[in-house]
């Protein structure tokens, strides 16, 4: 007994290890409690965000000092790059878990990831942001300028102020272009679209146009048909004006395309109509079925696995009270229903193959299995999709920004065509 106290006291010792952020998996060499005799080797770890300095083990020396000193510091990522036209905020420099966030100047907008974070690697997380100027200039031209000629006379001289534009990041514009007859011109009879258009040094461009309408001898003025547009070339009803008809999307004109108004103040060719538009469901593939739309219907696509799905039968619910909020912005509603073989379409009352209806869902990769809504502008194209019920006041405000849709509500209320 007395020779293993002996041992035991004699046994060099090192002071015991204490890793700051990390810690020491010990082994002494004949399994002895403490982990700090002589010959313990210590395998040294640091927490995640810490990186060891010094060896990776330490070994207790007859010296009762370890083989080595170690630290653990905290990781760095390199500093980021300033984007030009702005600049990044960070919570804690550039060390592990720090979060930084981009900003743009005024007039720029953020290109990359807004917000990144220093990872365990020491590399930034998310892509390099940049501050681009995407914002168009501003340019803002003169109202309508109206002039009647004298008598036998076909031209008219108009004036007015050159617009100045103004660019939204920089202040700097490039270039100005004028497409039209410059202030000061002759006009003659009729209307007159007259476009400014700037850019500034990013190449975006601002445009704004007005029109000039001289008036001469006139016929009596022409009304859109019903269901329809009437766009006239002049002054709309002066004498050598030609007026063009066209129909809202889901009509065809029957009649003269185009009237011209002749010296006896009559017009020329037959009154045109406007009427409804017979979609043909027996094509044989879905781009057959979607061209009869070209340029003419929107359409809303509602597909769903089952006639019972939840979603479908809270949409329908929802559209059946705004059908004079679709029919203004010329929107068809398509619906698919069911699972191949067991599926139909439905447009209105006429019901489309099962055939076209899986030929739909695949040309527009719609989900089979899920309740999902497309919905398409004039052009084909997919402009949004919704996984879930979307309310009337959704869709007619993404439908509203169309390019198409601000020419269709100008002419619409000229004609005073609205929903109660």
């Amino acid at each position: 007994m007395s020779g293993f106290l002996f041992s035991v006291l004699e046994t060099p010792w090192c002071s015991p290890i204490k890793v700051k952020h990390g810690y020491a998996n010990c082994r002494t060499p004949q399994g002895e409690y403490y982990k700090n005799v002589l010959g313990t080797r210590c395998d040294i770890r640091c927490q995640k965000g810490y990186e060891l300095h010094g060896p990776q083990q330490l070994i207790c020396q007859s010296s009762k000092r370890w083989s080595g000193k170690v630290l653990c510091k905290q990781k760095r990522c390199p500093t980021l790059s300033m984007p030009t036209n702005g600049g990044f905020k960070c919570l804690d420099g550039a060390y592990f878990g720090s979060r930084c966030e981009y900003y743009c100047s005024p007039g720029y907008q953020l290109k990359g990831d807004r917000i990144v974070t220093c990872m365990d690697n020491k590399v930034w997380s998310g892509r390099p942001a940049s501050c681009v100027d995407t914002e168009p200039p501003r340019i803002q031209c003169p109202s309508v300028k109206e002039k009647t000629a004298e008598p036998n006379k076909l031209t008219a001289r108009v004036f007015w102020d050159t617009p100045e534009g103004r660019d939204t990041a920089d202040g700097i514009l490039t270039d100005v272009i004028l497409k039209g007859l410059p202030p000061g011109s002759h006009f003659p009879e009729g209307d007159h679209k007259i476009q400014y258009t700037v850019y500034d040094r990013a190449e975006n461009k601002g445009t704004c146009k007005f029109l000039v309408k001289v008036r001469v001898r006139r016929c009596v003025k022409l009304n859109a048909p019903d269901n329809g547009y009437i766009k006239c070339s002049g002054d709309g009803n002066n004498y050598g004006a030609t007026c063009e008809f066209s129909c809202i999307g889901g009509y065809e004109l029957q009649g003269s395309p185009a009237r011209v108004c002749q010296y006896n103040l009559g017009w020329s060719g037959v009154e045109p109509t406007c009427a409804p538009m017979n979609i043909n469901v027996n094509v044989r593939t879905a781009a057959a079925l979607l061209d009869q739309f070209y340029e003419k219907r929107r359409l809303l696509i509602i597909s769903t696995p089952t006639a019972a799905n939840f979603f479908y039968r809270m949409q329908l619910g929802m559209l059946q009270p705004a059908q004079c909020g679709l029919d203004l912005r010329h929107v068809t509603v398509v619906e698919l229903v069911g699972v191949f073989p067991a599926q139909i379409g439905r447009i209105g009352v006429k019901l489309l193959p099962p055939s076209l209806a899986l030929q739909l869902r695949l040309l527009l990769r719609i989900p089979h299995y899920n309740f999902n809504i497309v919905v398409m502008d004039k052009h084909g194209m997919d402009k949004e999709r919704y996984p879930f019920p979307a309310t009337p006041a959704e869709l007619f405000a993404l439908i509203d920004n169309f390019p198409l849709r601000k020419e269709e509500m100008k002419l619409q209320a000229e004609i005073g065509q609205s929903c109660p």
